[in-house]
């Protein structure tokens, strides 16, 4: 069973890599904007579960 943080990961990858290759249409701004998409989606996710930690369920 794979963790949570590597499925994350995995999706950020391929959704970044996904609106990267619709929105730009050169391989360096399709890299940059997706990394830059990429590092949003896992530092906003490690945000927001930090935020939410001490809420109890």
């Amino acid at each position: 069973m794979h963790s949570h943080l590597f499925l994350l990961i995995v999706f950020a990858f391929f959704v970044s890599l996904v609106f990267a290759v619709i929105a730009k249409d050169d391989a360096r701004e399709q890299l940059r904007f997706g990394g830059l998409m990429f590092a949003g989606f896992i530092v906003s996710a490690l945000v927001l579960g930090w935020l939410m930690f001490p809420f109890p369920l």
